[in-house]
């Protein structure tokens, strides 16, 4: 979770009606990320991708492995997208290339659960997960207290969590739902500094990259409520 220094002046500083611009324009983007989301998984089922890819992953244990190196990789381009605030072009990049990595690591998923579940599973875990963003994002609007303190708890979480999932994949072990618990409650903490960070770090242009930030932890949010929820 990297935040650049700005070259103008934070959100926080600005007047209530700019702030609310600002957060209107962050929350639109992360919508339009999910509809560039949507829209692949749709391709990936319709072409058949999703249930190829589904084939592949159950042929061997490497599917942790896989998730790990995609969250990696859509961490690295969240740090990409943010490190220049007055490059929109590469700050839409980050987002877009979030919600592509995105839709292909959650189709063998879906695929899964559509067929085991059903769509209620997908469909109650994106319910849960919107009400749970919209709920956090309102607190960290509204609190006063500096949240800072959270930072060194989520660094310390992510990384006992890179452990847990490595030690997984080596050893063959199954991380259970409380694993998935503890991570949701990872992403909310995210949620929250990040919301609080964006307002008193980012300048008043730099409303893609937020969405970057954002949109990063609530799809993570997502998956591991999915996993609560599904059977398999």
């Amino acid at each position: 979770m990297s935040y650049a220094a700005p070259q103008q002046a934070p959100v926080i500083t600005l007047p209530e009606s700019d702030r609310v611009t600002f957060m209107v324009k962050v929350y639109q983007h992360i919508a339009l990320a999910l509809g560039v989301f949507v829209a692949a998984e749709t391709l990936l089922f319709a072409t058949g991708a999703a249930e190829a890819l589904h084939s592949l992953l159950s042929r061997g244990g490497g599917t942790w492995l896989l998730v790990l190196g995609v969250f990696m990789v859509g961490s690295w381009l969240a740090t990409q997208a943010t490190v220049d605030l007055d490059n929109p072009g590469r700050q839409y990049a980050g987002l877009f290339g979030q919600a592509g990595l995105y839709s292909l690591l959650f189709a063998p998923f879906l695929y899964s659960v559509f067929n085991t579940d059903g769509a209620g599973s997908v469909w109650g875990a994106a319910v849960i997960t919107a009400i749970g963003f919209a709920g956090l994002s309102a607190v960290a609007w509204t609190t006063r207290r500096d949240l800072s303190f959270i930072r060194p708890l989520i660094m310390w979480g992510g990384v006992a969590a890179l452990v847990l999932i490595v030690g997984a994949v080596i050893f063959g072990a199954n991380l259970g739902t409380w694993f998935s618990v503890g991570m949701v409650a990872l992403m909310g903490a995210s949620i929250l500094y990040s919301t609080q960070q964006i307002l008193r770090v980012y300048p008043e242009q730099a409303y893609v990259a937020a969405a970057v930030q954002l949109f990063s932890s609530m799809m993570t949010m997502f998956w591991y409520i999915l996993r609560i929820m599904s059977r398999r």
